[in-house]
């Protein structure tokens, strides 16, 4: 996959806008590889600025409930990642994708397990780690069924916010459309 920078996307976005060349175009003259991907850094650009299009900087965390509203989001309304992804403020659709994937694969359970490596505490960069003996890394039956009922709550929850949508969806959704947006205000600053 392409990487483009930053100042590329504003610069062919902001081409883009002035009119004189459109989507085929721009995206024959700078080599990007679909129409889609232009046009979809063009909503993000008017929908929330230069920020929208710009790459995170840090690793950003969503909880298990808000992967599960975007899915349920995107499953009624039959909107596309791109769509579903500009709706709830995210700047990668593609990681919607790899959330259904893993939801369809593992149900509630595969979305709260973070991707990649763990970051290393720095408690444990600056002490040497002492070896522990295979048996304590395994979770214990208690600590298991409080996991089991972590993620059953969770699963009640989402049952909950999905027969609100089915009831009132214009007013579901405007509430949340809100909230995920004040949310994402407060994160930044």
């Amino acid at each position: 996959m392409a990487k483009y920078s930053d100042e590329f996307k504003v610069m062919i976005v902001c081409e883009y806008l002035t009119g004189r060349l459109g989507y085929d175009a721009l995206t024959k003259k700078y080599g990007v590889k679909s129409t889609g991907q232009l046009r979809a850094w063009v909503s993000a650009y008017q929908k929330y600025g230069v920020e929208g299009i710009m790459r995170k900087k840090n690793h950003e965390v969503y909880s298990v409930q808000f992967k599960l509203d975007v899915l349920s989001f995107m499953k009624r309304t039959g909107a596309s990642r791109a769509e579903t992804a500009l709706h709830f403020g995210l700047t990668n659709p593609p990681l919607i994708s790899s959330w259904k994937k893993r939801f369809l694969e593992g149900g509630a359970e595969a979305l709260d397990n973070p991707k990649g490596r763990p970051a290393m505490p720095e408690k444990a960069k600056n002490v040497k780690k002492v070896q522990k003996p295979a048996q304590q890394d395994e979770m214990t039956r208690e600590q298991e069924l409080e996991r089991e009922n972590e993620l059953l709550r969770l699963e009640v929850a989402y049952l909950k916010k999905l027969r609100a949508f089915q009831m009132d969806p214009d007013g579901y959704l405007e509430k949340h459309k809100q909230r995920y947006h004040s949310n994402s205000k407060k994160n930044s600053d």
